[in-house]
């Protein structure tokens, strides 16, 4: 393993949140990274969100925008492998989905998961404002990952789930790279300013899951679905 990657790891924080601490270790890491890895290192601590949403993407856009100040990255190119990168991965997600999602749900536990008429359901509702639910979904931690598999699991077309994630995540990975390279030397600023803007979001999405949940649980049974996960074999 090289040197670049052999820090990747250290570009994690435990949390969505960043803290000075934190920011500080991981500028320090970066500066031993050779300038033609910190693309590919940004682009995929991006993408990786789409698949452990753990993972903190905003942090990776930020600490680009920091880099583009030092001269060490420019803002253009920052963008670009992050928006690309990030958007690609959430579409090869859709894609899976669309493929193989209605699959795993014709199995016992994917039955318990969401009942047919609950399918059916998303399904109406995609097809009538996916494209909205999707470009909305894309501000908010967890959901950002999650809604473009529910596409494909509705079957929403390709562009109509482009197309909202295409522009949405420019919109916000825009307005980072920007605010970074402003306020890229007083990183403290953006610091803190991402942190509370993080924690509204998050407080946003936790109520969101709260009412989904309650419509989930809601809508588990009905005649049509033979109120039992046990039909049927995997």
């Amino acid at each position: 393993m090289t040197p670049s990657f052999a820090c990747l790891s250290s570009l994690w924080p435990a949390s969505e949140w960043l803290v000075e601490a934190q920011l500080e270790r991981l500028l320090d890491g970066l500066a031993i990274v050779e300038p033609r890895w910190l693309y590919l290192m940004l682009a995929i601590g991006v993408a990786i969100e789409n698949f452990f949403p753990p993972i903190p993407a905003d942090t990776f856009v930020v600490f680009g925008a920091f880099l583009s100040v030092q001269g060490r990255a420019t803002g253009t190119g920052v963008f670009l492998a992050t928006w690309a990168t990030n958007t690609a991965s959430a579409l090869v997600n859709y894609g899976l989905a669309r493929r193989w999602g209605r699959d795993v749900l014709s199995t016992r536990t994917g039955r318990w998961l969401l009942r047919p008429r609950q399918l059916e359901r998303l399904a109406a509702l995609y097809n009538a404002h996916g494209s909205k639910i999707i470009f909305a979904s894309r501000f908010l931690p967890a959901f950002r990952a999650l809604v473009p598999v529910f596409a494909g699991i509705s079957h929403l077309t390709f562009w109509r789930t482009a197309l909202p994630i295409a522009i949405s995540s420019a919109i916000w990975y825009g307005v980072l790279v920007v605010a970074g390279t402003i306020f890229g030397r007083n990183w403290r600023v953006i610091v803190e300013a991402l942190n509370n803007v993080n924690a509204l979001l998050l407080s946003i999405a936790g109520v969101l899951a709260v009412f989904l949940a309650i419509v989930w649980w809601k809508t588990r049974h009905h005649p049509a679905d033979g109120d039992s996960i046990d039909e049927g074999s995997d």
